[in-house]
């Protein structure tokens, strides 16, 4: 989860940018020099590294004149008509937004300097639909720049790779991260260290768990449920309870802005709270539902991958302890547990179990059967083998 973009213009309109003060520095020289500008760039950076922040204050750059504030403001909240955008609500980028990323992208800037087309989870693409972008990435008009973001260029298929300049932002340290979020929400410094720590560094989540007290609190209890299976009896329980975790923490995300964005659209049809819908805007209701539908299907699997992406640090500790390294556990509030665990397995023991929770969030992203694939990964844990 990448933080809420600030439209506040602090060293505009690079403020926003935390971190990244090498990668400021490259665009910052190719916003001003043409000499030294790409037209298809790729950042890629670990999940909460800022790579959205980045790419907003490079469009703003590109498209508003040195100076022009006002422009800035435009394109940090997304609402400046050279820029175009896309951060999709489902599991995939369906072809029909990348066609029409491309059709936006032959467009030529109508008020600023260039058009700008900001794809955030270019990762999301599947074969066919980063065919779609191949041709406009490669000979994309004069005026025009693309800027993908993914977690890895390694997420992205080599034609697509060998048509953009890659920019590689930095991990920041937990020391690091946990300054900053005290700094922005004011909490407690062990409350934002222990955050920054279980976030593992992503800025974005160090930031809800440090201000979200029942968030904490289900990481805990989904990591203890997941120490305590100790036969294949507990695995549908406990697969169970993740799935619930998840599901009540993606409900958290979305139920406000789905409540907003139903009484937005009625406002807008003219039709009062608790209104009867007429027939004939049902279809726009029905739509919106659809989508928000779609947006829930994929934040209970961000929230699913979440919780792998937490028990991946758990069995880290455990292979940590057993190789004698415990000076960076992530975990250190499950030291005892996770101690007993270590002199209990075999290094191969746990490494099989890293490896395999790796395979689930790899069969998630295939659309696997979420409490099916919990189930068989919680097999592991409990046996040690792979059923």
């Amino acid at each position: 989860m990448e933080p809420a973009r600030d439209t506040t213009v602090v060293d505009a309109p690079w403020g926003n940018v935390w971190g990244q003060d090498e990668a400021v520095a490259t665009l910052r020289e190719a916003a001003s020099d043409p000499a030294s500008m790409t037209h298809a760039w790729l950042i890629t950076g670990p999940p909460g590294s800022g790579r959205s922040t980045l790419a907003y204050a490079f469009a703003a750059a590109l498209i508003a004149e040195p100076g022009d504030e006002a422009a800035m403001r435009q394109v940090l909240a997304g609402t400046h008509p050279d820029l175009t955008a896309l951060r999709t609500e489902g599991v995939i980028i369906s072809i029909k937004d990348a066609r029409a990323l491309v059709e936006r992208s032959y467009f030529s800037p109508s008020l600023g300097r260039y058009r700008v087309i900001v794809m955030e989870d270019a990762d999301r693409m599947a074969e066919r639909t980063s065919n779609v972008l191949l041709k406009a990435l490669e000979e994309p008009p004069e005026r025009t720049v693309w800027v993908l973001c993914a977690p890895s260029d390694a997420d992205l298929l080599p034609t697509i790779r060998s048509r953009v300049r890659t920019l590689r932002l930095r991990e920041p340290d937990v020391a690091d991260v946990a300054r900053l979020i005290t700094q922005r929400t004011g909490v407690d410094q062990a409350v934002a260290e222990q955050s920054a720590r279980h976030a593992q560094r992503h800025i974005g989540m160090a930031q809800r768990l440090a201000t979200d007290a029942s968030a904490r609190a289900r990481r805990d209890a989904t990591l203890r449920a997941v120490l305590g299976v100790r036969g294949v009896g507990d695995v549908v329980e406990v697969a169970g309870t993740i799935v619930a975790a998840a599901t009540e923490d993606a409900k958290a995300l979305t139920a406000e802005r789905d409540e907003s964005e139903r009484a937005t659209l009625l406002r807008t049809l003219g039709i009062a709270e608790g209104g009867a819908i007429p027939p004939a805007v049902r279809s726009q209701l029905s739509a919106l539902e659809d989508e928000q539908k779609r947006r829930a299907t994929r934040s209970l699997r961000d929230g699913i991958d979440r919780v792998l992406t937490d028990l991946e640090s758990l069995f880290r500790d455990v292979l940590m302890l057993q190789f004698g390294r415990d000076g960076s556990l992530i975990n250190v509030e499950l030291e005892d547990e996770l101690r007993a665990l270590a002199a209990a397995w075999t290094p191969e023991r746990t490494l099989t179990v890293v490896d395999r929770i790796g395979e689930t969030r790899e069969n998630l992203e295939l659309n696997a059967a979420p409490t099916l694939a919990l189930e068989s990964m919680l097999v592991t844990v409990a046996s040690g083998r792979i059923p």
